[in-house]
């Protein structure tokens, strides 16, 4: 039966796609066939899900063959949710993609885009579904070299030079990952993850295990841009085209996030790697100061993309956190923050797609008096951002919430007290954008488009921004089945209480 073979489909169908939109070669065609194919890996994504919570964890063997000595995709708790992020945002971002790449991506490039796009969802659902390093890294290594090419794709020439920076850091991020692979590998003779947990014990005393955790850890650290490590993310974010950035902002990082996790609980979960590598205090000490530095540059930008990259840096520091804690109350912080803040990204990135589409920019000044004329996105804005600052009845709160409970649990009551503080940093970089856009009246510039010619954006990209804020509101109104999930992949994991 085809259901059987569901975890092979979910990276297969992006896969073969991706070629069919290069040879179509039409702009039309190649949306159409990528719409379709991300929203049936949602459509397996999902099912996955539910095949996972009411039967436990799937494992698919590549070609018949068992694992250790066979590729193995295996489907968790954990990676269940993962897949089903990824999916959600990606096929929510196709419709919006429609109209907003029209407008950014030359015309005779829209079908590179829709190719290189299904490449980069291929690479990030496959890093969240193998059960193997190495096979890890090649996703890797797919979901950027296709990232890379995605960013390019931005009208302004500063995306190249994005493109570039984030080439370079990222091959090293990958070159750091694919040393420590080897070091265990070396050890340990399997690149299996439920194999190398077994065997990683025995050796974790080590200095070639030593070794490779540090270069794994700095190798994802990169990736995810965990501060000081993410200087690649805010040029990469400002001058990528607005779909793009919408999309990297929801999965990639996340994805990356899943990875380390991945690594410190699975392949290393016989070792107890927060006490005796002294991983605890380097993770919480960068989460720290990213979620206050990356915070204080965002509060003044100009650039709203900017703005929200380096908010994106600072959201990165509360799920490092939450992994920090160790515990199954600071890994569910952690993990069901990856699910709310690709929401709030996804829409507040959207908002800015929209204005970029009415405006041709996102300058903060050239959003004066945007409130009234474009009240409908602004909305959406002005969802995300309470999001973003973690304000009750919305997810941003229950991310926070879980991190703070974590924190008390453990009696660190400064770090709750500095979770705290950090939000009151988003309180001012947001309120920046709702005091131009609501307060300040329309300048009137010489040849500036007149109040009464700038609409709201058309509704095929107004609609997926608002299923992203409609469920910022509902998850945070009733977060039970994601903390839930969160909580038993938390658990899974075999984190402490």
């Amino acid at each position: 039966m085809i259901s059987g073979h569901l975890p092979a489909l979910q990276v297969v169908l992006p896969l073969m796609a991706a070629p069919l939109c290069l040879l179509l070669r039409h702009s039309t065609a190649t949306w159409g066939l990528a719409l379709a194919t991300t929203w049936g890996s949602l459509a397996i994504a999902i099912t996955l899900l539910l095949q996972v919570l009411s039967t436990g964890p799937v494992s698919y063997e590549m070609g018949g063959w068992a694992a250790p000595w066979g590729i193995e995709y295996r489907v968790d708790m954990v990676g269940a949710f993962v897949l089903v992020i990824v999916a959600a945002l990606g096929s929510l971002v196709m419709p919006f993609a429609r109209l907003s790449v029209a407008r950014e991506v030359a015309a005779d490039r829209v079908y590179l885009f829709y190719t290189m796009y299904l490449l980069c969802l291929t690479g990030l659902l496959g890093m969240a579904i193998t059960g193997d390093v190495f096979n890890l890294f090649v996703f890797l290594e797919i979901s950027s070299l296709s990232s890379y090419v995605l960013i390019g794709f931005g009208g302004d020439r500063r995306a190249l030079t994005a493109a570039f920076r984030y080439l370079v850091m990222g091959t090293i991020g990958a070159t750091f990952y694919i040393i420590g692979v080897g070091m265990m590998y070396m050890m340990t003779g399997t690149l299996n993850m439920a194999d190398l947990a077994t065997l990683l014990p025995a050796v974790a005393g080590t200095r070639t295990i030593q070794a490779a955790l540090a270069f794994l850890t700095v190798g994802l650290s990169l990736k995810l841009a965990l501060f000081p490590l993410h200087l690649w993310l805010p040029n990469a974010y400002t001058h990528a085209p607005s779909a793009v950035t919408a999309f990297l902002a929801g999965t990639a990082t996340k994805v990356a996030v899943y990875a380390l996790i991945r690594i410190y609980f699975t392949i290393f979960g016989g070792v107890d790697v927060f006490e005796t590598f002294f991983i605890r205090e380097v993770l919480m000490g960068l989460a720290l100061v990213a979620m206050f530095a990356a915070s204080a540059v965002a509060v003044f930008q100009t650039n709203i993309k900017r703005m929200l990259a380096y908010s994106s840096i600072a959201q990165i520091g509360y799920m490092v956190l939450g992994i920090g804690f160790a515990t199954v109350t600071g890994l569910t912080g952690g993990i069901v923050h990856l699910f709310n803040h690709a929401l709030m990204k996804g829409v507040l990135f959207m908002a800015m797609g929209c204005v970029f589409w009415k405006l041709g920019s996102v300058h903060i000044r050239d959003l004066a008096g945007l409130g009234r004329r474009m009240p409908v996105t602004m909305a959406a804005f002005l969802v995300g951002g309470l999001s973003l600052i973690g304000v009750p009845l919305t997810v941003g709160f229950i991310s926070k919430w879980m991190l703070i409970q974590a924190a008390l649990e453990k009696g660190w009551w400064p770090i709750a007290v500095l979770v705290l503080i950090s939000s009151l940093l988003a309180v001012i970089y947001i309120w920046r954008v709702v005091e131009v856009a609501y307060f300040r009246p329309v300048a009137a510039e010489p040849g500036a488009e007149s109040a009464s010619k700038i609409a709201e954006a058309p509704l095929s990209m107004l609609l997926p921004m608002w299923v992203l804020a409609g469920a910022c509101l509902y998850f945070g109104i009733d977060a039970t089945r994601t903390l839930e999930v969160a909580a038993a992949a938390a658990m899974l994991l075999g984190t402490t209480p």
